[in-house]
């Protein structure tokens, strides 16, 4: 592996980011297609139903699925514009080889997976089996994350598989594991509008997750309390009837003098505690010093909404609490998760209506794709990689011995790591960008110029494919049957509107050929995604995440089937714990002990600011897609500096003047964009965006003890005004090359 094959600016003039719009009058055949077809967004974990309209084997555009119960037609503006992708001029139309000098040229499917199979074997021979690794993303459907875990384990034969789910939902996993064995949302999200409090964490929901915005609004209408946890005033904070503004690395300090002020003034229920679940003790003892003043000196809360908080939560009747990535992306991420959990144990408001609890997925199938095995730490159904039954199971669908089944592999970012350290020498992607999504992206870039063999499966040629020997044209979400899981825990139906365009082909096709080639064919006999999912059903049978009783056709009759369902005369779970019987080997939910401690890195002299990093409204994750879609970056070209006036004038920063922003890892120029609505000590910066305006240069590789999950959501930095100010927002500036 070596440096990029030509000059980069080269490699983005063949293959983008280019801006795709749509012509003024729409494009031809929208107003007579050939055929509408109801599937799924291809973003966030809301899974939006949407209608797909079809013209000579081209998505021309699209209409609102009003039926569809969760999102009653609405769309972001993601999903708005997502159909342009389908026609967009970056599409990858047949396998690119690298050639130095010239940058990656076409080659034929036989020709790349002849070099991709002997590279495999090359590697694995001279250094052993997990010296390849595979990375892959959960943007793809059920039954493609269930067959990359197999085809990972089966046909590569190694333990070195994950996903981009580890920076996304595995703290909330492992929380949720922790405390009621099971991990999903504990409800369908119209339980939200009859909450009379609720309470969002570290999830900015109006441009991350809009159509959910809905159900909180519904509430709010009926008269609902809204608290909002977030060190940025978002959106949803400006109509809350509170918000605590957390300083970034402190929300277990919040939540802790949360549940002891419920514990100081009995807003408890003593009945659940005691008979449904453990450790209660425990857990308030690890709090029981947790002060409002205390609080107030560490997270930076006004003691008194810290107050009205608890008292709003502990007096209500029904409730419901939804955090995401802000509490997550954390170096105690876990300990944030079960913070929240022990908040809604000690009221007792879980498996009831209007009650309930739910981790907000953020990547399109996050549910699905962290429950069918593409985690290195897992198989199909949640199982666990280690647990000898599971694995007797597991082998005995998959028809191998079970002593040669991998075991526990290591993370995304310890993969990075292993390939510092010379000890995986091969990589192989499918939808992952991880010199964007990743931490200390200059360290990611480093590892990627030392593998021997990078192949990478994908529609559009990312920031990282442009480091591999090989590209494998890959599909886009409408051009395969499949299923999604969204955020609720609903299991829908991903339909094909459109066939791979040129000679791409479908994600599928090239897993079972790689499998065929590597000579594991007779384990991967699939005629179609329904005989994959099929297979799947039966793998997660018994299983926390049972699909058992879920079919295509029952799918397609209800508009989706709420996991667990055992058997196919089981209606779905929209609502866990009804029957207070937890999944935990006791049956009880548990409370954690969730005590503070300070993130991996504090501010000092050197580095006096806290860097915190999120989302905005019309870009998506590493932007890979939205990056290339022209109206989603007319809205937000460039990644901006928020920063607080205050703040803003003790370094004698001006708004659009060029900023300086350096941290241990690296450092980026970034304009400011001063606004009253972000903490005075903190200063934030978008993720979506690559090379010198990426903020994943400035993150640190700090990772959750328990969940492996980097801590994105801290960074000690220094700020220095370039006394420059930066012009109007361009695309051209969006994509400054390293």
């Amino acid at each position: 592996m070596a440096k990029l094959p030509v000059a980069e600016e080269n490699i983005i003039a063949k293959f983008g980011p280019h801006l795709n719009y749509a012509p003024k009058d729409g494009y031809e055949g929208r107003d007579e297609p050939d055929k509408n077809v109801k599937t799924h967004c291809c973003f966030c974990g809301m899974q939006c139903g949407i209608e797909l309209l079809v013209k000579d084997n081209k998505v021309v555009g699209f209409e609102p699925w009003m039926e569809f119960p969760f999102n009653e037609g609405r769309l972001c503006p993601k999903g708005v514009q997502r159909y342009l992708q389908n026609n967009h001029p970056d599409r990858l139309l047949s396998p690119l080889k690298r050639v130095e000098g010239q940058g990656f040229m076409p080659t034929s499917w036989d020709d790349a997976m002849e070099k991709t199979v002997s590279e495999i074997q090359r590697i694995q021979e001279k250094y052993g089996k997990d010296a390849f690794s595979m990375l892959s993303g959960v943007s793809l459907t059920n039954e493609k994350s269930y067959l990359v875990g197999k085809f990972a384990r089966v046909a590569l034969k190694t333990k070195n598989l994950d996903y981009n789910g580890r920076l996304c939902m595995v703290s909330a996993g492992a929380g949720n594991k922790k405390a009621f064995g099971l991990d999903r949302a504990s409800n369908n999200y119209s339980d939200l509008e009859y909450a009379e409090v609720i309470i969002v964490a570290g999830a900015n929901i109006s441009e991350t997750f809009p159509t959910l915005t809905h159900w909180i609004w519904k509430a709010r209408d009926r008269g609902a309390k809204i608290i909002v946890v977030d060190p940025r005033m978002i959106p949803l904070a400006r109509t809350a009837d509170i918000h605590l503004d957390v300083r970034p690395g402190t929300d277990s300090a919040l939540y802790g003098a949360m549940l002891n002020y419920l514990v100081a003034h009995d807003l408890l229920d003593h009945d659940f505690i005691d008979n449904y679940t453990s450790g209660f003790q425990e857990t308030i003892d690890a709090v029981k010093d947790y002060t409002l003043e205390w609080a107030e000196e560490v997270t930076g809360i006004d003691k008194n909404k810290i107050k009205a908080a608890a008292e709003l939560w502990g007096k209500a009747k029904t409730s419901f609490l939804l955090h995401a990535r802000g509490i997550e992306h954390h170096s105690k991420g876990v300990d944030n998760v079960v913070g929240c959990i022990n908040l809604v144990l000690a009221t007792g408001r879980i498996g009831k209506p209007y009650c309930g609890y739910g981790t907000i997925t953020g990547q399109g199938n996050g549910q699905g794709g962290r429950e069918h095995g593409h985690k290195c730490d897992q198989l199909p159904g949640n199982r666990d990689i280690e647990n000898p039954e599971h694995r007797k199971y597991i082998s005995e669908v998959w028809g191998i011995n079970e002593k040669d089944l991998p075991g526990k592999g290591l993370s995304a970012y310890e993969i990075i790591e292993a390939i510092h350290r010379g000890e995986i020498k091969g990589l192989l992607s499918i939808c992952f960008n991880p010199l964007v999504s990743l931490p200390n992206s200059n360290y990611v870039r480093e590892a990627l110029e030392k593998l021997e063999y990078y192949v990478c499966i994908d529609f559009f040629l990312n920031e990282t494919a442009r480091h591999a020997d090989m590209i494998l044209a890959g599909s886009l979400q409408e051009e395969e049957e499949g299923t999604t899981t969204s955020a609720e825990g609903r299991v829908i139906r991903i339909r094909q509107a459109v066939t791979p365009p040129g000679d791409a082909r479908t994600d599928t096709s090239i897993l079972l050929e790689l499998a065929d080639r590597l000579g594991a064919k007779d384990k991967f006999t699939y005629d179609n995604s329904e005989a994959i999912f099929n297979e799947l059903r039966v793998a997660s049978k018994g299983g926390t995440a049972d699909y058992n009783g879920i079919t295509y056709k029952r799918i397609e009759d209800n508009m989706g089937i709420f996991w667990p369902c055992p058997t196919e005369d089981h209606p779905g779970t929209p609502r866990l714990w009804e029957d207070k019987k937890f999944k935990t080997p006791d049956g009880k939910a548990h409370f954690n002990p969730a005590p503070y401690k300070l993130p991996g890195e504090v501010v000092d002299t050197e580095y006096p600011v806290v860097l915190t990093t999120g989302r905005v409204v019309s870009q998506y994750l590493s932007g890979t897609q939205t990056r290339r879609i022209g109206k989603l970056v007319d809205q937000f070209p460039e990644p901006l500096l928020e920063i607080h006036p205050k703040l803003a004038q003790q370094y004698g920063i001006q708004q659009r003047e060029l900023v300086k922003v350096s941290t241990r890892r690296g450092e980026g120029i970034f304009p400011a964009n001063i606004v009253e609505t972000i903490r005075e000590d903190t200063v934030f910066i978008p993720y979506h965006w690559s090379g010198k305006k990426s903020a994943n240069q400035l993150t640190p590789g700090t990772l959750d003890p328990v969940s492996k999950i980097p801590e994105f959501k801290v960074s000690a930095c220094h700020l220095e005004p370039l006394k420059e100010i930066a012009g109007p927002s361009k695309e051209s500036t969006a994509y400054a090359s390293v």
